[in-house]
């Protein structure tokens, strides 16, 4: 198991579904988690040893979180993970869901890797930004606004391994396929059926 002992790891998104399995995992690697997600979320998961609750939308509550960060210890990664969507359709997309989608999905993450950037940069031990991207980056499986984000988002990780690995930075996507988490509850009240269908697009038949 990898080991993390002594150095810490932001994750952003933290109280949902592949936010807390994240936690999980990374407190068995002895990680010293940073946990981030909206006020009124529950960060009290184990291994949890810095909690911040703030808007990913809020620049300047960005900004902030990482001039706290810059000020301890720099963290060893900085996984972001936090992502919405519900714009299924085309013609779902209105201008205010387009901004909204894109911002939170690539902009935020942007917005707080580039602040944390300096942090991060020549630790004895390298660094990492691991952004959670998504199997619509890929091809169409409807949401178009969240699949353009996502695909804006391996392009800045690519920005980031190409640019900042000279400083011992190290830049990776993960793209997994249909999770079922809570951001699917509003999906299945109104469609029942949309799990078997979802899950014909996979080769084990299920998200």
């Amino acid at each position: 198991m990898i080991d993390f002992s002594g150095r810490s790891v932001v994750v952003t998104g933290a109280a949902g579904g592949v936010g807390s399995a994240l936690v999980a995992v990374l407190s068995a690697c002895g990680a010293r988690l940073i946990a981030c997600d909206r006020e009124g979320t529950d960060l009290t998961g184990a291994g949890i040893e810095e909690v911040h609750h703030f808007d990913l939308l809020d620049d300047e509550a960005v900004t902030a979180f990482a001039k706290r960060i810059g000020e301890s210890a720099a963290p060893a990664a900085v996984i972001s993970n936090a992502g919405w969507t519900r714009a299924e359709t085309l013609a779902d997309v209105s201008t205010t869901a387009l901004d909204r989608e894109m911002n939170l999905n690539f902009r935020s993450a942007a917005v707080l890797s580039q602040a944390l950037l300096p942090v991060m940069r020549n630790q004895p031990q390298g660094a990492a930004f691991v952004f959670i991207s998504s199997v619509n980056a890929q091809a169409h499986f409807g949401n178009p606004a969240y699949a353009a984000a996502k695909a804006a988002l391996n392009a800045w990780m690519r920005a980031i391994a190409t640019e900042e690995g000279r400083n011992g930075i190290r830049a990776n996507a993960v793209i997994p396929g249909s999770i079922r988490t809570g951001a699917w509850e509003h999906r299945l009240a109104h469609k029942p059926e949309i799990l078997a269908a979802v899950g014909k697009l996979y080769p084990l038949g299920r998200l």
